[in-house]
């Protein structure tokens, strides 16, 4: 087994759940779930396959995750992250196996390949593979961003330089089991973080350390760039240019009636209702800084202040490992 704990965090995944920890026991024993108070058998399937689960109230993604990095009780060499609709395949695990415990005490990341599946198709086309993710980091080096939305593992420095990170050659797979209109509803709510990761850009409400923009450094870094790059095109206009650059350009088209359907709904719908989200904000707050903040806080709960997002419950808990 290799010397590295896996963190998920989960909500309601008895659909998924069992398989993506029948993935990770190829290489790990050590998984700490925590789980969000679910109402279904995620955490009872959990324990039943030896994961170690511990219940915290949800605030966001970064706190979440931050707190099952401070509190897991595994002390691994390694820590890496993992979705519940998520699995890696057996190459990847192998991989991890074989390589882990042969890397130079400089490395202290490693990006792997991530495949989305859609209607049981591979989205090969579009940009959208590969898609570089920061999963596994060494203990102590890495903590997840405090941001609305895409949140990365930012990476300490390493004797005063920027960590160095490695690539992995094989995959993990992203294959969600829910239907659309389950899919439809969380990216209507993912709209709303969406929006206000956008305003952060201009407005930097919260003023806490992201990942640095590079268009030639790894993905993550790219992403941010890229991001930044796409807040300063014109609302509306935007989501159509995506679109066709990932349908057409990048040749999304031949992932087949999946492909249509996902690049449409991912690439085009989700990020138009952002811009309308976008723009009901502006109709109704203007461009006041002081105003956007407060119609995020009236009408979504939202807090745009620094101490957001990552404000809330920071507590530790001590965790059994026969739990």
């Amino acid at each position: 087994m290799a010397d590295v704990s896996v963190i998920i965090l989960t909500f309601n995944e008895e659909k998924h759940i069992a398989r993506c920890l029948t993935s990770l026991q190829l290489f790990t024993d050590r998984i700490f779930i925590v789980d969000s108070y679910s109402t279904d058998r995620t955490v009872d399937i959990a324990r039943s396959m030896g994961a170690v689960v511990v219940q915290n109230p949800w605030v966001n993604y970064a706190t979440q995750f931050n707190f099952g990095i401070a509190n897991t009780p595994f002390q691994t060499t390694w820590l890496m992250r993992m979705d519940a609709d998520e699995y890696v395949l057996p190459e990847l695990a192998n991989e991890i196996n074989q390589k882990l415990a042969t890397l130079p005490t400089d490395v202290a990341g490693i990006h792997v390949k991530r495949r989305v599946m859609f209607f049981d198709r591979w989205m090969r086309h579009g940009a959208y593979y590969p898609i570089w993710l920061m999963r596994l980091w060494r203990r102590g080096q890495g903590q997840c961003e405090e941001l609305w939305m895409d949140e990365h593992i930012k990476l300490s420095e390493f004797n005063g330089q920027p960590a160095k990170t490695i690539q992995f050659e094989h995959d993990l797979v992203d294959h969600n089991l829910n239907n659309l209109t389950w899919w439809t509803q969380k990216h209507n709510l993912y709209a709303i973080r969406e929006v206000i990761d956008l305003l952060n850009i201009k407005y930097n409400f919260d003023n806490v350390e992201r990942v640095e923009p590079n268009l030639f450094g790894p993905q993550d870094q790219r992403t941010r760039y890229l991001k930044m790059k796409y807040a300063s095109l014109p609302l509306f206009t935007r989501p159509i240019l995506y679109f066709a650059y990932r349908y057409i350009i990048r040749l999304g088209f031949l992932d087949g009636r999946p492909g249509l359907m996902w690049h449409f709904l991912q690439g085009l719908w989700y990020r138009f209702l952002v811009d309308a989200k976008l723009f009901e904000a502006y109709f109704h707050a203007g461009r006041d800084k002081e105003a956007l903040i407060q119609y995020f806080q009236q009408q979504y709960g939202k807090n745009l202040r620094p101490a957001s997002p990552g404000a809330g419950d920071s507590k530790s808990v001590n965790v059994s490992i026969n739990e």
